[in-house]
């Protein structure tokens, strides 16, 4: 995986190349203008709300009923259309793992 964030103040990360999403390393606001570089491409997203520390935001357009990529794996399944800066949770992620728990 070759993949380089430009983020010198640790607020994001993008544990994965593959990933569509990225991960807040601290509470970010909307608003907030965040570059990812990855293989050789820069991409900026914009917040469209509040993204609490730990939680994901979207890195680019994930459609209703697409998988939603962390650690380059599939976490979930997207239950309505989520724009790059949205928050990626709950509310709009049915989660894959839990299905597999039994949960």
């Amino acid at each position: 995986m070759k993949n380089k964030t430009e983020n010198m103040d640790q607020k994001f990360i993008l544990l994965h190349t593959k990933d569509n999403t990225i991960t807040a390393l601290r509470d970010l606001s909307e608003g907030d203008a965040l570059t990812i570089e990855d293989e050789g491409k820069r991409e900026q997203i914009i917040l469209r709300e509040n993204v609490a520390y730990a939680h994901k935001a979207a890195r680019n357009y994930i459609s209703k009923g697409a998988d939603v990529f962390k650690y380059g794996e599939v976490i979930g399944i997207a239950t309505d259309n989520i724009e790059p800066g949205n928050h990626v949770h709950v509310h709009n992620v049915d989660s894959k793992r839990a299905k597999k728990d039994g949960s």
